[in-house]
């Protein structure tokens, strides 16, 4: 791996590459010359199939594979049980499994939903989990699953990732602050942003230091700095895309989330403690404000 990547540039593989992260780590990695990239899309590969993943694996021989791929609805989650289980914990042991087979490094992500949200100081990753839903479930499971199948894996656990396309709590408000007046926020969940762009620059950068070497396999954290609730969020989403277009919303408003039930239980705190990606790979976070600002311009830049 890290001798090949001397003569030619590291080979990575990314599944789910038409998803948030997966799109964002398809445009930067393929943009730096240290890296040759093959971005799959569940049609091209289902990583539910293991015929499918071996297939791929022999094809490409990829020197990485970062698994984009999951079932990230947490509401749909709960209808939706044995897909969502099938995709977050059954394929990432089938891929985990490939992966070790071929002595290929697997990068997974993975969420704060395996945490209950009753830490109101935050995270790390040596704090106990306990999920609340489905989807929470799910991602833990295969986590579990990697890490007995596959000893060479890092699992970088993410929280409220938000982007300029897909379906997200960004695109949410501003299809609804277009068409509404008024429009209510949670404001008893705390948690800290993330932009898909910032995941992407965090796996890049991964992934170079064990290109180099670097002997860091585990579970690690990251978030964009600066915690805040879901109302406050929304409340910059819609400042920030103000700039750019006149929004029909006149106000918004607060309210519990007991006021605001949803098919998921949510964890009321999704703070992810991030010291240890800082101390083990150097990787400091980045204010998700920043983050924001640049995603909505490339957002309206698109139109």
């Amino acid at each position: 791996m890290a001798s090949d990547s001397y003569n030619r540039p590291v080979r990575i593989l990314i599944t789910g590459a038409n998803g948030q992260v997966g799109r964002e780590l398809v445009s930067q990695a393929g943009a730096d010359t240290f890296f040759e990239v093959v971005g799959l899309t569940r049609r091209q590969l289902d990583i539910t199939h293991e015929q499918d993943i071996a297939r791929r694996l022999d094809e490409y021989r990829p020197d990485y594979v970062i698994n984009c791929a999951a079932f990230n609805r947490a509401d749909a989650a709960e209808k939706q049980r044995q897909h969502c289980f099938r995709l977050n914990a059954e394929a990432v042991q089938r891929l985990g499994r490939a992966c070790a087979e071929r002595n290929i490094p697997l990068l997974h992500l993975s969420t704060d939903y395996v945490f209950d949200g009753h830490y109101a100081s935050g995270y790390s990753e040596n704090d106990a989990v306990r999920p609340l839903g489905a989807y929470g479930e799910s991602k833990w499971q295969g986590e579990e699953l990697l890490r007995r199948t596959h000893p060479r894996h890092i699992i970088l656990r993410v929280s409220w990732v938000f982007s300029g396309g897909g379906h997200n709590f960004l695109i949410r408000s501003l299809e609804q602050a277009r068409r509404d007046t008024e429009l209510a926020a949670v404001d008893d969940r705390r948690g800290c942003p993330t932009a898909a762009a910032d995941v992407a620059r965090v796996l890049v950068a991964i992934l170079k230091q064990l290109s180099c070497g670097a002997d860091a396999w585990g579970t690690y954290h990251y978030c964009g700095a600066e915690v805040t609730t879901r109302y406050a969020f929304c409340e910059a989403i819609i400042a920030t895309a103000s700039q750019y277009e006149a929004l029909k919303v006149e106000r918004l408003v607060p309210v519990s989330s007991k006021d605001f039930p949803t098919e998921a239980e949510r964890p009321a705190t999704s703070v992810l403690k991030c010291k240890k990606l800082l101390s083990t790979f150097g990787i400091r976070q980045r204010p998700w404000r920043n983050e924001l600002v640049d995603v909505i311009r490339h957002h309206y830049e698109r139109f």
